[in-house]
């Protein structure tokens, strides 16, 4: 490389003009205009127009002339003053007079655009996913992550944590997602997994003495996928010994605090609210609350109390819940066909029925209007608070179903009246989980976080024989209807978590063979402790104002788990699966 780069691109201002400069970087645009070539010149800083003149360097000209997009070149040259400025460039009054020119590598015609909004397919976007990182917006997500991490780093760094590294291979681990498994060459037919969190081995550490831990830590977990989630993730990993739940959502909230402070210019106020679980499932139907809008749930069982509307009615005698909202003003936007297609809505929440009442400037219309009476009528106004406007929504059945399916439907219809303000930041703590939840599909209750959850004191007792009544010291942080961390207070007892362990149904067989190296750490003398986990790709998007993982991290995976740039998974040959003593199933 004959040339030696002096200058980043984007960082070219009038103060430079007079100046002598060596650029380099990807040709972004190239216009020919007979005697003049005029080269748009990008890096990962910015852009700055090149010229190259036909009358003054015509050897350049002609090898100007062969430059086409994405081609990487050198230029040195002269800063001036641009004739034609462009208001839109922080470069744009300047432009790079060439004087010296110099080709470092051809490039093919891209099959996507390297420009911001070019409607490539996702598809394309992430096959192509080198050619899709050059542009603009996505190396901004990058430098954003780079920032967020290094704020994180910074904050913890000043309040004595210590950074410390956990292994990648690991034990498999039990009540949870699935684990990737990893196998063992040199120990035949044993696995390793990779980690779903660290969170054995940094309760370990606490033991262990070493009182602030935290690491920014790659995380796996075999799972279907989502918008927000990723097979492998990463995960901003805290822990604290000698602390109740107060000392760890008070740091945290500093953090969080300095977080947007440093990325978003946001101030904070702190304390951030607290709702208990209770509230937030009353209220917004579920444990991650979108609080930048109302449509809040109301329980309707009382104003029902005589009806003969079956749905109802059969409900009460089940004593199932009765739950709605209403949306207000805005009921104009909803037609009675586009109601009915919200019924497709709530069914994958497990509830078959949705049912509405609509005022229209004072006139009722309803898909129950017969069975209405007129007190219940004005008892609903009452409690929607509703004048002449409004549309109430409501479903019946248990009361998690109705919860989980009004709660996510509210926030649907947000999203389509387009209430949701990426730039607003509403936060608040959740508290006084159940420690347990029952899963059908096992038959058995599991735990609400982990079972390395301490349980409330007062609720101990409940252990053996009322699970469903134990509350955990368990505290979430949700951002904008988004779970952004979740952490609690840790069972610090080795008797105390054997007992956490048989109310999830495990055997004394099952807590050695896949707890025991932890409860052995456990009976030689463990501090009371807490701590919290961060989604990090999931606070980058909230930071950058996306609703797609896939654009805050570099190499990311499809729906189906696969690398469409580089085809992972893939098959391997005979000689790896024999060495890792592995047969397949035909």
């Amino acid at each position: 490389m004959r040339l030696k780069r002096n200058r980043m691109c984007g960082t070219l201002r009038p103060a430079d003009i007079g100046s002598t400069v060596c650029l380099m970087g990807w040709v972004a645009k190239e216009r020919n205009l007979g005697a003049l070539i005029f080269i748009d010149l990008r890096d990962t800083t910015g852009i700055s127009q090149v010229v190259v003149t036909k009358e003054q360097t015509p050897a350049l000209y002609e090898i100007a002339e062969t430059v086409r997009g994405e081609f990487v070149i050198a230029v040195e040259g002269i800063v001036r003053e641009r004739e034609s400025k462009n208001p839109n460039l922080p470069t744009g009054t300047v432009e790079v007079l060439a004087s010296d020119f110099q080709i470092l590598d051809r490039a093919q015609t891209p099959p996507i655009y390297v420009r911001d909004e070019d409607n490539a397919s996702e598809t394309m976007r992430l096959k192509y996913r080198f050619l899709d990182l050059r542009k603009e917006q996505m190396q901004n997500n990058l430098k954003i992550r780079a920032k967020a991490a290094k704020a994180f780093r910074d904050f913890l760094y000043e309040h004595d944590f210590i950074e410390v590294e956990t292994p990648v291979l690991t034990k498999p681990t039990p009540e949870g997602a699935r684990d990737y498994l990893v196998p063992s060459r040199v120990n035949p037919h044993e696995f390793y997994a990779l980690p779903q969190s660290p969170q054995l081995l940094k309760q370990i550490l606490m033991i262990s003495g070493m009182d602030r831990y935290y690491q920014i830590v790659k995380c796996f977990r075999d799972e279907d996928l989502r918008a927000n989630r990723q097979p492998e993730f990463t995960q901003v990993d805290i822990e604290m010994s000698f602390v109740d739940m107060e000392d760890v959502i008070g740091i945290n909230e500093r953090l969080i605090a300095h977080l947007f402070r440093e990325i978003k210019g946001v101030e904070i106020p702190l304390p951030i609210r607290r709702m208990t679980y209770g509230e937030a499932m009353r209220d917004y139907g579920v444990d991650k609350p979108d609080l930048r809008f109302g449509f809040l749930l109301k329980d309707l069982e009382d104003i029902f109390a005589d009806t003969d509307f079956v749905p109802f009615a059969n409900a009460l005698e089940a004593k199932h819940s009765i739950r709605g909202f209403q949306i207000g003003e805005h009921e104009s936007a909803y037609s009675r066909k586009k109601i009915d297609k919200l019924v497709d809505f709530v069914k994958d929440y497990g509830v078959n029925s949705l049912f509405w009442i609509k005022f229209h400037e004072g006139e009722m219309s309803s898909s129950m209007a017969k069975f209405l009476t007129p007190v219940q009528i004005d008892a609903l106004k009452e409690r929607f608070e509703i004048d002449q406007n409004g549309l109430i929504l409501m479903a019946a059945g248990e009361y998690e179903r109705v919860c989980a399916a009004l709660g996510n439907l509210r926030v649907h219809l947000a999203q389509e009246l387009e209430l949701l303000d990426n730039q607003i930041f509403e936060m608040t703590w959740i508290t006084d989980f159940p420690l347990f939840e029952y899963d059908e599909d096992e038959a058995r209750y599991v735990a609400k976080h982990h079972p390395f959850t301490k349980p409330v004191e007062e609720d101990i007792p409940l252990l053996k024989t009322n699970p469903k009544a134990v509350r955990a010291m368990a505290y979430d942080i949700v951002i904008n209807g988004d779970e952004m961390g979740g952490g609690s207070i840790r069972i610090n007892n080795s008797d105390l978590q054997n007992t956490m362990f048989e109310a999830l149904g495990l055997s004394q067989e099952d807590i050695e063979n896949k707890f025991g190296f932890f409860i052995e750490a456990l009976k030689y003398g463990t501090p009371p402790h807490g701590g919290i986990a961060y989604g990090f790709d999931r606070l980058v998007m909230l930071l950058v104002g996306t609703n797609n993982i896939k654009d805050v991290i570099a190499f990311p995976k499809t729906q189906s788990a696969t690398c469409l740039m580089s085809g992972a998974p893939s098959k391997v040959d005979e000689k790896q699966l024999k060495e890792a003593h592995i047969k397949l199933d035909a």
